[in-house]
């Protein structure tokens, strides 16, 4: 019986230090966040497209549900969208009628973009069911684990902003 105690608690102690010995380097850390997002992201592109709609026009419709009218331009900018994809997504969405182009107030060379009433109802429909995969997908994780995740996440992420390099322009 003695042997089988030090025996487990030898085999115990190697776990432990194998734990205590794990790559907390700058570089794991990287992997670990690639394959976590890669994941999400996965996940992510399916239920998208499992709502019918193609990622760029989610997100064009994600955004003016959540922020409102925008400028073409601005819209583009936040969803990282050439000017050709944006104007395409915008098309696409306003021949099925959830979006609608105004003129600018100020600016007349300007575009506005907005969602029209099917296009919020549209919206919302279909964000909610997005939502509701990625709350799923979260679930590993307590609201506090969660909230720790995100708080640590952006100040990783303001960290490694500030030192990137910048790109030098070539002559």
């Amino acid at each position: 019986m003695k042997y089988l105690d030090i025996k487990i608690s030898t085999r115990m102690r190697s776990a432990a230090t194998r734990r205590n010995a794990a790559d907390v380097s700058g570089t794991h850390l990287w992997l670990v966040l690639m394959k976590a997002h890669r994941a999400l992201e996965r996940l992510a592109t399916q239920s998208i497209e499992s709502l019918d709609v193609c990622l760029s026009d989610f997100g064009v419709m994600e955004l003016l549900l959540h922020k409102g009218p925008q400028p073409v331009n601005e819209i583009g900018r936040r969803i990282a969208l050439t000017s050709g994809a944006i104007t395409t997504a915008v098309d696409r969405l306003e021949a099925r009628g959830l979006v609608a182009r105004e003129a600018h107030a100020s600016d007349r060379r300007a575009r506005i973009v907005r969602l029209t009433a099917p296009g919020k109802e549209q919206a919302g429909s279909v964000f909610a069911g997005h939502k509701a995969v990625m709350d799923s997908a979260a679930s590993g994780l307590s609201k506090t684990e969660r909230a720790t995740l995100i708080e640590l996440l952006r100040k990783l992420g303001t960290s490694a902003g500030k030192q990137a390099v910048p790109r030098q322009l070539e002559e």
